[in-house]
């Protein structure tokens, strides 16, 4: 069976599913223009508030399909290349989509598949989950954003150890490290993760939207820009519609209801 991500509907959320059985859903380049399809339509829907990204079965995502790799080392490097930049238009995508991205992770999250987590605004893992960024055990040095992300998030000694020794970290961990937003007993990563986008379904989209970018932006520019961009958001959202319903039912203590 070849390897797809599949696409449903349940309420205001799109879940996205990663399917490649027989290799534990490792990802390939189908799976990247899936991808990016399926938040450019996600975007574009105002009936959607929110992406989850998950699994099929018990894995979540095995990362780089390793016989793939091993057929590209006799093609030209571009090839790779070009299937990197699948990847990372991937990412890039989920990193700038206006909306909440949440990971559900049960089993693995390998190679690409931890950095394909790591991209999301949320992680909801299983408590027996394993993240780990097994490149260097095989040769090889990360892509999908691993370095960039981890890096922003954790000490360096760690990120060096995580990526030079290939080692395992487990999802309690990973919390304690603030990473991971929420640990679930296995098999409960989706519904924890579904309840996670409602409460966030409820939310104004245009001022989660500014949120994530602000977060990401944060993360290099100097505070002069920084503030001067949240005032420029701030202004934005007050006189957005939402603004006026968010204030009105706050003062009124009723709940609101976004547009």
């Amino acid at each position: 069976m070849a390897a797809q991500l599949t696409s449903a509907s349940e309420g205001r959320t799109m879940v996205l599913t990663l399917s490649n059985p027989e290799h534990r859903n490792a990802l390939g380049p189908e799976i990247y223009a899936a991808g990016v399809e399926a938040l450019n339509a996600a975007d574009s829907n105002p009936e959607v508030r929110s992406v989850v990204i998950t699994g099929a079965g018990s894995t979540f995502c095995a990362g780089g399909n390793l016989q793939r790799l091993r057929d590209n080392r006799s093609k030209p490097p571009e090839y790779q290349a070009q299937s990197i930049e699948g990847l990372h238009g991937w990412i890039e995508a989920i990193r700038t989509f206006p909306k909440p991205v949440i990971a559900a992770v049960e089993g693995a999250a390998a190679g690409a598949g931890f950095s394909l987590a790591l991209a999301c605004d949320f992680i909801v893992a299983a408590d027996n989950a394993v993240f780990v960024m097994a490149y260097s055990t095989v040769g090889l040095s990360p892509d999908g954003g691993g370095t960039w992300s981890l890096t922003q998030a954790l000490p360096r000694q760690l990120v060096s150890e995580l990526l030079m020794c290939g080692e395992r970290i487990g999802s309690a961990r990973l919390q304690q490290l603030g990473v991971v937003n929420r640990v679930t007993p296995a098999g409960g990563a989706l519904a924890e993760a579904m309840a996670l986008a409602a409460r966030l379904n409820e939310r104004a989209p245009n001022a989660l939207a500014s949120i994530k970018e602000l977060v990401s932006d944060a993360a290099t520019a100097p505070l002069v820009r920084q503030l001067a961009s949240e005032r420029d958001h701030f202004v934005k959202n007050l006189h957005h519609p939402n603004g006026g319903i968010g204030i009105e039912a706050f003062l009124a203590k009723q709940p609101p209801r976004y547009t």
